[in-house]
């Protein structure tokens, strides 16, 4: 094998593959990339026993076709120091050489046939804007849990809905739900799924794949697919599911308050910072000067602020939220305001854009308010 590349698309190539290397793993290939030249594009490809991926490069020149597998993580280590411009790449016997501009490095190469084949892509059942999907992933994965003992509840549902071409991602810690919906293009009319991924896999995956064209999603009854320009990248599903949202975002006759979110933001962020642990924030909304107040702390250590808020109605409230939660919460919004609907103090609360719209929800459960 021999091929010439530019440092920067091979960085970038070694550097999506080796997403889904394991940090530690009792099989070494597992820690190993593929490289492969066959066809007169450079191919990269890793796995563990979660997820695979793997990358084609069309800007690689092939002087040689062939494979090679190496330790993935010590390959972008090195590609991350190559000088820039052209680098060429060769095996020479047991070694895999790397070298540009007076600088070269060798590798060890790892046995190909101990390397398992990675998993094909699965069923692609339609295709999402790239950009939106990453964005959606990112507005639910905040509420997803941390605790692998509860496996279900660190991953994203994805549900997909070819009659209505709808995508519905959701998550929950148990303490938050959040829940995003958004167009997609499905590759037949009847087109259905209801699948749990990782929500860290998820993320990350959203997130690499570009920001620009069309994402085909696939899936089957143990894993789930995605490919988009050259990019392609499966992952294990998750046992379990996620409690159904639709009852539990069904808030009977709420307070409504309408307020304006980067002032909210930079209130809760600021108030926060005397609250110690946990310790929660509390908004007092009130219909007489349109105002919310936000206060957090214990005695002497306190922080307050005011800022407009419009009431729907002259219903006034009082809600305490974890800080955390809250600002994970407003993060995930981009609108100029937010409403919030709310039932009263250790009860659900509900934020969505100022327009109403209900293409992303985030409910919260407030605590009792304490006493400052």
């Amino acid at each position: 094998m021999e091929f010439r590349i530019e440092r920067s698309a091979l960085t970038e190539a070694v550097a999506w593959a080796a997403r889904v290397l394991p940090v530690r793993s009792p099989v070494p290939v597992l820690g190993g990339l593929l490289l492969d030249t066959e066809g007169g594009r450079l191919r990269v490809s890793g796995l563990d026993y979660e997820a695979s991926a793997r990358i084609d490069v069309e800007t690689a020149e092939v002087l040689r076709p062939g494979k090679v597998l190496v330790m993935g993580r010590r390959l972008l280590d090195i590609c991350k120091v190559l000088p820039e411009g052209p680098v060429e790449c060769a095996v020479e016997g047991s070694r895999f050489t790397v070298s540009g501009d007076g600088a070269r490095f060798g590798l060890s190469v790892l046995p190909l046939d101990d390397y398992p084949a990675l998993p094909s892509l699965p069923q692609v059942r339609g295709a999402v804007e790239a950009a939106e999907f990453a964005a959606a992933v990112a507005d639910v994965a905040v509420a997803a849990g941390r605790d692998d003992t509860l496996p279900a509840l660190t991953g994203i549902r994805l549900g997909l809905d070819g009659e209505s071409g709808t995508m519905t991602l959701a998550a929950t810690d148990r303490y938050r739900f959040a829940v995003r919906t958004l167009p997609w293009k499905a590759a037949a009319g009847d087109e259905s799924a209801d699948v749990i991924v990782s929500a860290r896999r998820l993320t990350e995956i959203a997130r690499s794949l570009g920001r620009s064209g069309l994402v085909s999603v696939a899936l089957d009854a143990g894993s789930a697919g995605f490919e988009h320009a050259g990019m392609r990248t499966t992952v294990r599903l998750l046992d379990g599911r996620l409690p159904r949202h639709d009852k539990l975002f069904a808030l009977e006759s709420p307070a409504v308050a309408v307020v304006d979110r980067a002032r909210l933001v930079e209130a809760v962020k600021r108030v926060s910072v005397v609250a110690d642990g946990d310790s929660p924030v509390q908004m007092a909304f009130s219909a007489a000067d349109n105002s919310v107040h936000l206060q957090a702390g214990y005695e002497d250590d306190v922080a307050s602020q005011r800022l407009p808020a419009t009431l729907e109605g002259a219903r006034e409230m009082t809600v305490a939220f974890n800080p955390g939660y809250l600002a994970d919460a407003l993060a995930s919004f981009e609108e100029p305001s937010l409403r919030l609907l709310m039932m009263g103090a250790g009860q659900r609360a509900m934020i969505t854009g100022g327009a109403g719209s209900d293409a992303h929800r985030h409910l919260l459960m407030s605590v009792k308010p304490p006493l400052l």
